[in-house]
Formats: structure tokens, sequence, C-alpha cells
């Protein structure tokens, strides 16, 4: 076979490497436009995993680059005046020259064919290859050429960055140095290659680097004002550039790219042409090398070249986009850095070590079980105001809302059961709900209560807007408060245009098919083409709807509730006032988002009015309507929670979604917790996460991260109401139990930690 590798970075040079030995007859020329030995670059980095590829691909190259390595196993983060350090990380740095000088010589004396000062501006002296590979970088120009094949989707970050190295010597630590300016916050990312260099990767937001006047310096000018800035880190030694601009554009924008497709016809995408991965995750060459070995062996191993390319794309695309998914998170921490610097760099820093996902709560107990310790005892000091005598995970440090204190952070979300009579809760409630207060949730929440008759959502739906309703309200509740420690939240509201639908496990949001009751809503926007057309609301319909909300806050309070929620998420009444989807109102309720959230706010603070001023109450929002700019969008959620805690509201559940048909939300694990971070952290306001958590890994890492106060569970207590008791014991933490259950716990514990229970409970 007759094989041109276009490009002679890490990509194509391994890849040359791999066919040469899978078959020495291979024909393989690799094209390069820099001269032999002169390349560009700085560090790379390589775990260990992708240094066991190689060796088991070509003993010959990784022995030589395993001697090339400089080892750290410590992160060092510089914040404040501070130095943090965890270790148990693991990385390898590598120059990037000395890499691709090795791979150079391992091609040559495998007989590849390596063609240096050759620049192609066109495919057409290839074409009587049998392969074309096209591993020409992140400004790939073949793909540019079949850009209508490849289909790339590139996206240009944010963040301006400029890739320095320096000789000063970083003690085999990953170095982060995050400085104040008068500008504005700047930072770094270093890292030693080599015995005597290190990359020093210099990053800002656009503001800041507008501020800064970068845009107007010359290179050298920019390299001083660089070391101006990190002085302090740089003992003394200069800044070194390899760039060939003379003038700003020494800058760059991280270019994320990832293609529809990787192959046409005998053309094949290879590293950064196919897809880049943010240099903040260091794993572009990882996925370059591991490509290389991916399609190698795959054009041996398959009957025809598009086989192989099939194979090779079903592969690698799963690790890709893993990786990107990874790199998304960590590029999204560092644009938004600004957000977490008010942060303690304790905090801070675990912000920081978690910030692609990729690194759990436990995950960092193996690397460095010490630092963490001393992390989580930081956490509960805050939380107690005292010095723990043991760390415990942070899912079980206290919280205090006004006058209401919570033994643990875990909340057990409103699910609606369907089950209520004429909005009279039954036993099935009691023992729902009192099943999980006994299994160890701080906070236990009703599913949306009805504040009227017209407010169902269905005719199973529970309301608080009888008599009947109180009686049975407070029987609940008093069980709870009597045979836990779990505190009990009423959530209130009301359906508007979701309104006389039919039970959840029938046709969901879809109208009774007889008994239809009116229903009303901001305007007279259906939920959907199937749905009956709802009543647009006079100022009388509002002042009724407001005092039905008092009406109901008053019966909650006095059936014992520590906690009451409003319900403005989810496009119920409140959520599609607030939203432009179905509010369509030219009025003083319209229009702005000032005006829409003026009703809102309106019944909110009636509601404060009645409702005890030691007990807290939280507002649910849907943070994101999930239908691009035309609804509620992340940053328009920061000024209506914004609102809110103007109003005085304790703490804000974050939800997203379900305010329209249209929605086209992306799923994941934990994936409307960047929202609930984003609105605790900017507006400084106590936040819920919900949605898709449902590991204690995940409530620790997003507590310990500083991006909820509290983590709402559904689906998981659903399945096991002992979800906390349970977590309590893989975790080797001992809390309370109900006393009958007390033979259970003690086995439990046996099993899940091979430690034995407390004499008594704790």
């Amino acid at each position: 076979m007759r094989v041109a590798c276009l490009g002679g970075g890490p990509a194509g040079l391994y890849f040359a490497i791999c066919m040469k030995l899978s078959d020495p007859a291979h024909e393989i020329v690799v094209v390069e436009r820099n001269r032999p030995y002169d390349t560009f670059g700085w560090g790379v980095v390589l775990s260990d995993e992708t240094l066991a590829n190689l060796e088991a691909a070509d003993p010959v190259s990784a022995a030589e680059i395993r001697k090339g390595f400089v080892y750290w196993d410590d992160i060092a983060v510089h914040y404040r005046g501070e130095v943090m350090r965890s270790s148990g990380h693991g990385f390898s740095g590598i120059g990037r020259k000395r890499l691709l000088n090795i791979l150079q010589d391992r091609a040559k004396a495998l007989g590849v064919d390596l063609r240096f000062e050759t620049e192609f501006d066109s495919l057409e002296p290839y074409r009587d290859f049998d392969l074309l590979v096209a591993a020409d970088g992140a400004n790939s120009k073949v793909r540019t050429a079949f850009a209508d094949v490849f289909k790339p989707d590139i996206d240009v970050r944010a963040c301006k960055y400029i890739w320095l190295g320096t000789h000063q010597k970083f003690d085999k630590a990953f170095t982060f140095i995050f400085e104040e300016t008068e500008h504005g916050w700047i930072w770094v990312h270093a890292y030693q290659f080599d015995p005597e260099t290190a990359t020093f990767i210099v990053e800002c937001s656009e503001e800041t680097w507008h501020r800064f006047g970068f845009d107007r310096m010359s290179q050298e000018e920019t390299i001083a004002t660089c070391e101006r800035i990190f002085a302090s880190n740089l003992g003394g030694n200069k800044l070194m550039t390899n760039a060939r601009h003379l003038r700003g554009s020494a800058w760059l924008n991280f270019p994320r790219v990832l293609c529809e497709t990787w192959s046409h016809g005998n053309i094949v995408l290879m590293g950064d042409a196919a897809a880049t991965a943010h240099f903040s995750v260091g794993s572009g060459t990882k996925l370059a090398l591991e490509s290389a070995i991916a399609l190698a062996g795959y054009l041996k191993s398959e009957p025809t070249m598009a086989d192989a390319f099939r194979r090779y794309e079903d592969e690698r695309r799963t690790e890709v986009l893993r990786l990107q998914s990874a790199a998304r998170n960590s590029t999204e921490w560092f644009e938004d850095v600004e957000r977490y610097l008010h942060l303690d760099p304790i905090q801070f820093n675990y912000s920081l070590l978690t910030r692609s996902q990729r690194i759990s709560h436990e995950n960092l107990r193996q690397r460095d079980k010490a630092w963490l310790e001393g992390a989580e005892a930081w956490f509960e000091t805050q939380a107690t105001g005292h010095k723990p005598k043991a760390s415990r995970p942070p899912m079980f440090a206290p919280i205090r809302l006004r006058g209401l204190e919570l033994k643990n952070r875990i909340v057990v979300s409103p699910m609606a059961q369907y089950k209520a009579v004429d909005g009279t809760p039954t036993d099935w409630h009691l023992v729902h709900l009192a099943e999980r207060a006994k299994g160890g949730a701080g906070l236990v929440f009703t599913e949306m209560t009805c504040v009227s008759p017209q407010g169902r959502i269905t005719p199973g739906c529970p309301g608080l807007y009888a008599p009947e309703h109180e009686t049975a309200w407070k029987r609940i509740v008093d069980f709870m408060h009597a045979e836990s420690g779990a505190k009990v939240a009423m959530q209130l509201g009301h359906s508007g245009a979701k309104g006389s639908t039919q039970l959840g496990w029938q046709e969901m949001d879809a109208p009774l098919k007889q008994g239809n009751w009116e229903i009303i809503a901001p305007s007279a926007v259906p939920w959907s083409p199937n749905n009956q057309a709802p009543r647009a609301m006079t100022r009388a319909d509002m002042e009724k709807v407001r005092d039905q909300f008092v009406a109901s806050a008053e019966m909650a309070n006095r059936a014992g509730f520590d906690l009451l929620e409003l319900h403005y998420a989810h496009g119920y009444l409140m959520s599609s006032f607030i939203t432009p989807l179905t509010n369509k109102r030219s009025d003083a309720y319209g229009g702005s988002l000032e005006n829409r959230m003026r009703f809102p706010l309106e019944v909110y603070h009636a509601v404060r009015n009645v409702w005890p001023d030691d007990k807290p109450m939280s507002v649910r929002i849907s943070a994101h309507d999930w239908v691009g700019d035309a609804g509620i969008t992340p940053a328009e959620s920061v000024a209506i929670a914004q609102m809110l805690k103007d109003a005085g509201v304790d703490i804000i559940d974050v939800s997203a979604g379900q305010t329209s048909i249209d929605a086209r939300p992306v799923y994941g694990r934990m994936f409307q917790t960047p929202f609930s971070d984003r609105i605790r952290n900017e507006v400084g306001i106590a936040t819920m996460a919900v949605g898709n958590i449902y590991e204690p890994d995940h409530v620790n890492s997003i507590l310990m991260a500083g991006r909820a106060d509290l983590c709402c569970l559904a689906r998981p207590h659903l399945a096991d109401p002992y979800w906390t008791l349970h977590a309590a014991a893989r975790q080797g933490v001992m809390v309370d139990w109900p006393e009958p259950y007390y033979a259970g716990r003690d086995q439990l514990y046996r099993l899940a930690t091979r430690v034995e229970p407390p004499a008594e409970k704790v």
C-alpha cells in the first residue's frame, strides 16, 4: 500500500511507524512543512495509560520517549497568596520537539520517506497514493477543502492564551498561578517538560486582554508584560517564545473541532484535524497517538479500507467525545473562573481539581487522602463553626436556613404520585413520604401541592385549599417529625396551562378524556396543539390566585411544615409568566423580564408576609428553557435569581426545562448542576442542585466545589427510600437510624465497611 501522511506531527509520524511495523512493504511518505529537527512547541503531557499503549505498539520508540520524560505527581495552585498542593495525580511531560525527533528517527529507521520543507496546498500531487492521512492539525487544509463532506463543527473558545516557555523550575508539579492585576485576572498553566525547561501558558479573558492592550503589543512587549505580572513566580528567569509572529496574533483562541465524519474515499482525518481537546486537560497528543495505533490496526485486520475507516471512527469517536466533554467542562471553568474568585482557597482548589468531572470526590481521596480530609474538615468547620475531630464527606454536614437546621445536605425531591382523592393526601402519601424521612434525608419535599381545584395538574394531585387537606397533611408531617430527624417541605404551585390532564402513567400532559375543567394562564397559549387553550388571566384572576397561595401557605404553617417552596418552574402557572415562550401579554405583566416577574414576585411577597420569619422559603425556577435564545437562557436566569434574592428568598431550587414541547435539553449526569453553580456563585445565594444526581460522589463533589448547598435526588429515592443511610454505610459514616432497624444497620455496616457499628446511635 502507498500511504501519504500529510503532516509530520505526532499523529502522522506515529501512524507511519505503526503501518511500517504492520507491514514493512508499505510505501509511506510523510510530508512536513518544517525543516528536519526544527519544529515548534514546548511540552506535551502523556499519561501512564498512553505510554502503556505506546509500549505495546512500538517498544523501541516508547523506550526513548520514556527516557525523555519528566515525571510529576503534584498539582500546585497559587491563589491569593497561598500555595496549595495535592498529590497522586501522576503526569509525565516531554518536550514536543524531543518527542517529534524521536518519532522522526524511528520512522526513518523503519524506511519511512520523510519529506521536510514541503507545503501541500492541494491533494493533486498525492492522487496516486492508496491512502491519504490528513494529520495537518487544527487548521487542517484537507478538512477545509472537503468541509462539505467532513462537516466540521468548530467552536472558537472565549479566552485568549499564549504559549511560552521558561527555565524556571516548578518542582515536579503541574502548576496553576492566578494573579489579580489592575486590568483583571490572568492565570498560568505551567509544567516541567525537561530538566531545564517548562511550558508556561498565559491565559485571560478577552476583556482583560484588551484592557492590557496585548492586541497592540509587539512580541517583546507581550513577554515583558507577562514577566512583570508573574515576576514572583519566575524566580528571575525570563519567558521565551518560539512563535514566528511579531504582534498580538501570537495570542490565540482555542478552536474546539469535531467532524461529523472522519473519512472520504481514501482520505482519513487524524489527530487535531479530526478533533481537538483543550490544553487544560492535556489530551491532544494522547488522542493523536492512540488514534494512529487504532487506524493502523484496523487497516490490517479489516477486509477493506472502508471497513477499517468505519471501525476506526466507531471506536475513536467514543473516546474523543468523552475527552471533549471533559475538556469542555475544564475550558468553561477557566472561561468563567472569575465566578469562583470569591471562594476560600481550599474550595477554589477543589473546584479546579474537579472542574472536568473526570476527577470525583472519592477519586481525590485515592490520590491524596490527607489533602481531601483536610478539605472536608474545612467544609464541616464552615457549616458548624467548630473544627471536627474527624472529617466526614460534605453531604453529612448540617446547614442552617433562618431558624431551620438540616442534619445533612440530601433532599428528597418533589415527586408526583397522582394518588390524592379530591385533593386530599392519603395513606399512600403517608407511607411514601415517611419512608423517605426514615431513610435518612435531611429534607423531604411533598410533590407539587395545588392551591385550588382549578390549579391541579391532574385529578390525582394533592391540594392545600380545604380543611380536610390541612388535617391530612398535618397527620403526615407529625408522623415524620416524631419518627425521623428529617425536616419537611411543602411545595405549592398552580398548574396553569398544564392543568386538567391525565395521570402520569396514562398519557402524559394530555387532556382528560372527559371532565376537563377550565384552565388559566398569562396568555391564551396552549401547552401543545393537543391541549385545550387556557383563558388569559384578568387582574381579578391574578388577585384570586395570589390569595389562594396565601391561604395555602397559612394552612402549610398550621400543618407544621418546616420550609415552604413556591413552584415557579416547569411551565406551570408562575413559570409561564416568567418565560416569554408563553407570556405574550402587552400589559404591565408582559414584555420585559421585569414585567414578566411582576406577578410571581407579588405572589412571593404576599406569601412571605404570612409565612413565619424563622422559617425559610425557597423558589424553584427553570434556569433554561432549552429552546435557544427565544426562551429563558442561563444568563437571564441569573437576573431572575437576583430579583428573588432581593425579594428575600432564602434558597433557589435550580431546575431547568419542561416549559415548552420544543425544548431540546442536553442530558447527562448532573446535567443541570451548572445552572445552580452559576446562580450560586454569581448572585451569591444558596441553591439546590437537581437533575440526574444519583451517586454520593456526585453529591460530595457538587457541595465541596461550591456548586450548590443542597442536592435533590428524585429517581434514586423512588428506587431506594433509604438511599442516604446506604450512602452513609458505604462511606463508613455513622448516622442516626430508626431504633427498630438497628439490627439491619449493624449488618449493613459490617458488610459495607467491615467496621463495627457504634454501641449507640450517633
